[in-house]
This record gives structure tokens, sequence and C-alpha cells, in this order.
């Protein structure tokens, strides 16, 4: 039996690089900042965590697909990235579960992508260069390509919030339900500013209630529900136009335990006087160390970011927990007064390692002890 027809296809870097491929997902056009992963394994969980919005992903490991598609390991209700670009891709997965190949999977949902490009050759360009807009098109639309790129609104001027957070509020229970059907030890509510699933699959698992709130809900929203805490999630885009989440943050500073996770802890961070920068290249992949300055302990990390905190400007009583070891940047944040956890890196992993799920114990400890207080840090 032959092979199907392979139909070639480019990725167009704003500089004006050119990398051949060929197409194994839908023959559309796609543009948006590419950005490179390092991990192994988890590509489901990446097309469908909503930090990606607005961006084409790169797979560094050579081999994409080997094990098909199960869609109960979905990080949100769809796939989240604009386009995806692979060394070579599996056409024949293996699963215990059976499942459709990654090429079927993004052909039915509307998603450009390519494989048989040097994806190494991308992350080195990537790497030296900075990220940067990108485009999937075909090889005969090459400067049409180059034309739209140069035209392009940036990554950080486009607000992506809107189209991945929650609408309305909703409980989860392995899946959203209707407010109010769920019980739960403590009372988590969950700022939805690009939540991945496994955040709130870690809170159940750890007995909680946990309510889901759209991103743009306001102090009195939060504090009807009656939250032991509120985590702040991951998201995409660049923190510096999240003021309606840092206005939040300040008031719920001090009067309920918080949790930060990525943008939820640049948020916090920007609550606390810091600013925050755009990364190079960022931080994506599933080995990133990371060292608690609390104790010297070092673990293995998750991360998805491109922006970090800016420690100069943090305000009195705020101390910097942990710190990236590769380029020193901020990873946590704590504070003496307030009950706050706050990490640039992903408890939850999914995909990646599980050393860091004290995290999730930490600040469920805080709410309790502040539950215990009767509400109040005092």
């Amino acid at each position: 039996m032959s092979e199907p027809e392979k139909i070639p296809a480019a990725l167009v870097l704003e500089d004006g690089s050119v990398f051949q491929g060929h197409r194994i997902g839908d023959p559309g056009e796609a543009w948006g900042e590419v950005v490179f992963n390092t991990s192994m394994t988890g590509y489901q969980e990446m097309l469908t965590d909503p930090s990606y919005s607005g961006q084409i992903l790169v797979l560094t490991y050579p081999l994409i697909g080997n094990y098909g598609i199960e869609p109960r390991i979905d990080e949100s209700r769809q796939i989240q990235v604009r386009g995806l670009v692979v060394r070579s891709d599996c056409d024949t997965p293996s699963h215990p579960h059976g499942g459709i190949s990654l090429s079927e999977h993004l052909l039915a949902n509307g998603m450009p992508a390519l494989a048989g490009v040097d994806t190494r050759a991308v992350t080195r360009r990537i790497r030296s260069k900075g990220v940067m807009q990108g485009m999937i098109v075909d090889p005969s639309d090459l400067e049409r390509a180059r034309t739209r790129l140069a035209e392009a609104p940036s990554y950080e001027s486009q607000d992506f919030i809107d189209a991945v957070g929650a609408k309305q509020p909703y409980e989860w229970d392995g899946e959203p339900r209707p407010v109010g059907e769920t019980t739960g030890d403590l009372h988590i509510v969950v700022l939805d500013e690009g939540l991945k699933y496994n955040i709130a699959r870690q809170l159940r698992l750890r007995g909680c209630r946990v309510t889901v709130i759209p991103p743009d809900s306001d102090a009195d929203q939060v504090k009807a529900l009656e939250p032991d805490g509120v985590l702040l999630s991951p998201g995409p885009g660049d923190p510096q136009l999240r003021d309606s989440q840092v206005a939040l943050a300040k008031v719920l500073l001090g009067e309920i335990p918080l949790m930060g996770i990525c943008l939820g802890h640049q948020v916090i961070g920007r609550a606390l006087g810091a600013d925050t920068f755009k990364l190079k290249f960022g931080h994506r992949g599933g080995n990133h160390p990371v060292k608690d300055l609390r104790n010297g302990h070092v673990s293995i990390t998750a991360q998805n970011h491109g922006y970090a905190i800016d420690p100069d400007d943090l305000s009195e009583g705020t101390e910097v927990t942990h710190i990236n070891l590769h380029d020193g940047t901020v990873a946590g944040l704590t504070h003496r007064d307030y009950p706050v956890v706050s990490i640039q890196y992903h408890s939850e992993a999914s995909p990646g390692p599980l050393d860091n799920g004290y995290l999730f114990d930490e600040f469920l400890e805080l709410a309790r002890k502040w539950r215990k207080k009767g509400g109040s840090d005092e």
C-alpha cells in the first residue's frame, strides 16, 4: 500500500527565514508567536494548554504522536495553540484506550500543523534571536507571509484572556458542574485566566470544593462565594495587560489566602509592587531546575511562560522563595504578613515531573490556618 501524498508547506519567521515541511493537520494558514518546548512527552496537554493561546508551538523532541490522543487528559475544552510544528509525526499510535492519531485530531479540529521540519534549527534561531512571529503557509505564499508578518500586531499587544477564560462560574468535579453541586473540606475559588484542568484535579484530589470564576470577576463577587482560598491561574499574554486582576489581588492580599501560578504569580508580583519583563525566548519544558531558597532543595519543574518578575521594586515584606537555576529569575514569592504562595512554574505539571505538588499542600495549610482563625490573618 502506497503512502499518502505529502502536501508541502512551510514555517516562515518574521526575520525572513523559512523552514520547509509537509502538512499533517488542517490545510489552512496560521500565524502567531513561535515558541519551543523541550518536553519529551505531553504533546496533547501542551496543545490544550491555554497559556499557548496566540502561539505556534514547536516541539524539539523528534517523534511526536506515538501514543495517540486520549481525550481524558486534555487540559482545557479545546486545542489552544494556533499551530504545531514537529520533526516527525507517528501515524500508527499505540494506546491502551485506542483513540485516534495526532494528525487526525489536528485535522478534525481545524488546526494547521507541519511535520518534516528541522525543529532543532528553528529552536536554535529562536534562542539566538528571541521569540518572533511566524506563519504556516503554502510554499508559494512566502513573500505574502513575510509582508503579513511585518504588519501583524505584536504578541504582547494582544489580550487573549477573554478567549480562554471561563464565561460563567462553575464547579469542578472531574468535569465542569453547576455551582452548588459539589462538596469539599476547603472551598477554593480559581480565577480563570487560562486554567489548566489539572490544577482543578489536584485541588479535588486534596479534598477541596473548587469553584472556577471568569477572569473579570471583582472582589465582591469573589468574597460572596466565601472561599477559604483564592488561586490565580496561569494564562497567556503580557502581565502588563492584567490591571483588573492586579487590582483584585491587591484587595484580597491579607484578606484571603492566595496562590498564584505563572500568570497568576506575575499578577501577584505586580500587586506586591514588582514590574515584569519579557524573556528572550521563555521557559517552556519539563526539565527546569528551581531552588527553594528557604531550605536549599532543588526541584525539577515544568514551565511554560514568556515573562518574569523584576524583583527590584517588590514591596517591603515580600520575600523571594524560589529561583530558576538556569538564569536566576524569580520563581516564587511569599510575604511575611500575608498568606501567599506564588510560583513561576507548574506545581500541577501535566506534562512534567511530579516534584512540586507539595506547593498545593502549603497553600491549603495556609487556608486551613486562616479559616481556623475565623477568616482573619490578624
